[in-house]
């Protein structure tokens, strides 16, 4: 069993950038591709097969909920992790509802993303 692989997807490089840095330093943990939007997300999710898509909801081009649809469609399901600055009950029910194991609002803690991580450890 190897590292849990990771995909972020966040249209601001400095949110990508602290992120990886978390994630790098966790055991058991590998950050495989960054994406700054829906479609750059899709092509790398076909490329890399992440385990798991720390995914921001609000994007250039493409919703997180629509790339969530989209991922669902292309491949089997990947746990998604979504992150938000804006906090809105409807579209944080309607990402649980299409799947994704955690909702988080920006900021949010190490401990919470680690936290949100658990499901997909344990799967994997």
């Amino acid at each position: 069993m190897g590292p849990i692989r990771i995909l972020i997807a966040d249209d601001h490089a400095i949110i990508r950038r602290g992120l990886r840095t978390l994630l790098e330093h966790e055991p058991g943990l590998e950050v495989i591709a960054e994406a700054c939007d829906g479609r750059e997300a899709i092509a790398l999710a076909r490329r890399y097969r992440p385990h798991v898509v720390i995914l921001d909801i609000a994007m250039p081009g493409m919703t997180g909920l629509d790339l969530q649809r989209e991922l669902k469609l292309r491949h089997q399901v990947i746990p998604i992790i979504f992150i938000t600055a804006k906090r809105d009950e409807t579209v944080r029910l309607r990402a649980l509802e299409d799947g994704a194991v955690a909702f988080l609002y920006k900021p949010f803690s190490d401990t919470d993303l680690l936290q949100a991580l658990k499901p997909a450890l344990r799967s994997n």
